[in-house]
Order: C-alpha cells, then sequence, then structure tokens
C-alpha cells in the first residue's frame, strides 16, 4: 500500500533516548543536593593544590573525606562482639549483685 508506514527504530519516539539522560540528570541533581559534589571537588582541589603530591592519592581522598585506612574492620567486628557479650555479662552481675544486696538488708538497693 502506498500509505504504509514504516515500524522500526527509525520511527520510534526520542523518549526512549533521553531516559538514560534523565536518570543521569536525575542522579547529577541528587548528588548536588546531598553536597557529594561540592566535598567532591573540595578534596580534588586541595589534592591539585598539594606541594608535594602523595603516593597513594586514593588514600589521600579517604583521609581527606574521613575515611579510616588501615584499618581491619573484622577485627573491629570482632572486638565489639566481645565487648557487647562482656557488657551483657557485666550487666548481668550487676542485678545479681544488687538482688544480694536487697536479701542482705531487707531494703531495696538504691541506683
Amino acid at each position: 500500500p502506498a500509505n504504509a508506514q514504516v515500524v522500526g527504530p527509525a520511527s520510534m519516539s526520542g523518549a526512549q533516548f533521553t531516559s538514560p539522560d534523565v536518570k543521569k540528570e536525575e542522579f547529577r541533581r541528587y548528588l548536588e543536593r546531598s553536597g557529594v559534589i561540592d566535598a567532591l571537588t573540595k578534596v580534588l582541589v586541595g589534592l591539585y593544590e598539594e606541594p608535594e603530591k602523595p603516593a597513594n592519592a586514593l588514600d589521600f581522598v579517604k583521609m581527606t573525606l574521613g575515611a579510616p585506612t588501615g584499618v581491619d574492620v573484622e577485627a573491629l567486628k570482632a572486638e565489639n562482639d566481645q565487648l557487647r557479650e562482656k557488657n551483657d555479662q557485666m550487666t548481668q552481675k550487676v542485678v545479681e549483685l544488687t538482688k544480694k544486696i536487697e536479701t542482705l538488708t531487707g531494703a531495696p538497693a538504691s541506683d
């Protein structure tokens, strides 16, 4: 037929092709609103202005942003677990000793 339309990639709307651009723009605005762009810009300017460039630029960025470097996270988690367990044991001991004081004195122990 003479008025048949060709349907295919050439006739699809441009909206499909702008979707990634829209997502990128939304993400950029999110980073801007949350202060990430300003923080990264300050860090990179600081690195640029360093008279003696650090051997490890990534460590410089982490340090400037306040992230710990050279920390064994698993060791910290294990220590945290141990301290929580010790805290639980000590809390239970306080409860036991408080009851013992109340039994011996006949009066409620004060906090």
